[in-house]
């Protein structure tokens, strides 16, 4: 039977509806159990103690509530919170959680790792395992209202742990998961998908009706350059990603990370201009995570702000945004790999440790001793 947490609401309440109405249980039954899905979610349906005892034994049965386990938490000077959740099958994903003011912003991820092997990127390093289903993207945000409802995120941006435009199918379903009123109710506007620019799901993204933000990983105002960093670019070049863009009904937002000496000379910032004014873009400048890529720097906050007033003056709205979580492993895949390098250190040292008894047994003689 198929899992009403992997499925839009509107489905997942027919599958409901079809299995209540073989027990001939009455229709309204639906109307308490959907909302205990992510309106009201229940960690299981044990504590839906609104609906008969029988009931939540069979729908313990029938839809069991799988869970993410979070195996660490992480809480920065800052405010910003870093879950690692266990995923059931020895892999494990991150979101992030951010809050500013009334707003609260969660950082999910769509894939365990990322394909794409941008070099400033924790994640990158880890290479693809495997792609989240709906339920497991989705679940990150129930999670989190599980632990406290009072951090229910006000809003919700794809830029965690993976690409998910690789991962559509999934997406759009938590997409509309997360904005439904029968899902979570976060407005469309309050919803990004950040993608490097995968043209085909992109198109696929640009058809939906609902007013979900764009958010384009940029990095580089040319070709060349954005290749070295983002090995994409020779798939979906720069021109055709803008091209794609211009054809896009809603203002998009370009993601640029700053790194020392890579990407943040004023001559790029000019370029950049460019390619924002064309689009009506806004600009978000990003300092480079410290945790977050080998062999390279942040950009200095002196250069970062004479970025920032060089693409103003070009008439582009550009916001630099302040590092956060800087106190813990909040760079995005930068957990994930920290504890995984710890685990095979772990393990390296255990083998050794077995190594080592083996070749004293090996060399113990009853006549030595």
């Amino acid at each position: 039977m198929a899992d009403p947490l992997n499925l839009a609401p509107d489905a997942a309440r027919d599958v409901i509806t079809t299995w209540l109405v073989t027990r001939g249980e009455p229709a309204y039954r639906a109307k308490q159990i959907l909302p205990r899905l992510w309106a009201r979610p229940v960690g299981s349906w044990e504590r839906a103690t609104d609906l008969p005892a029988a009931l939540r034994r069979d729908l313990d049965i029938a839809f069991p509530l799988r869970r993410l386990t979070l195996t660490t938490r992480q809480v920065s000077t800052d405010g910003t919170e870093k879950y690692l959740w266990d995923l059931g099958d020895g892999e494990a994903v991150e979101s992030v959680l951010i809050p500013e003011g009334k707003r609260r912003t969660l950082c999910i991820s769509s894939q365990v790792g990322c394909a794409l092997g941008c070099v400033f990127c924790a994640t990158g390093r880890m290479g693809f395992r495997r792609n989240l289903t709906a339920a497991e993207i989705a679940a990150q945000v129930r999670e989190v209202v599980l632990l406290d409802p009072a951090l229910m995120p006000t809003n919700v941006v794809f830029m965690g742990m993976g690409e998910p435009l690789l991962n559509w199918d999934a997406v759009a379903t938590a997409l509309t998961i997360l904005n439904s009123p029968e899902g979570f109710g976060i407005g469309a506007r309050h919803i990004t998908v950040s993608t490097v620019g995968i043209l085909p799901a992109l198109a696929k993204l640009a058809t939906r009706p609902e007013q979900f933000r764009l958010a384009v990983s940029l990095h580089a105002p040319t070709s060349e350059l954005r290749h070295e960093l983002m090995p994409i670019e020779k798939k979906y070049t720069l021109p055709d990603v803008i091209g794609a863009l211009k054809q896009f009904r809603r203002r998009v937002t370009l993601e640029y990370v700053l790194i020392g000496g890579k990407n943040d000379g004023l001559e790029q910032a000019d370029r950049l201009a460019e390619l924002a004014r064309a689009l009506g873009a806004l600009v978000n400048l990003l300092p480079l995570h410290p945790g977050g890529a080998d062999g390279l720097s942040p950009s200095p906050r002196a250069q970062m702000l004479a970025f920032e007033r060089r693409l103003k003056r070009h008439g582009v709205e550009a916001v630099l945004r302040r590092s956060r979580g800087l106190d813990i492993s909040a760079a995005c895949g930068q957990l994930r790999v920290e504890l995984e390098a710890r685990r095979r250190k772990i393990a390296s040292q255990e083998h050794a440790g077995v190594e080592q008894a083996s070749a004293v047994e090996l060399n113990h003689h009853p006549a030595d001793a």
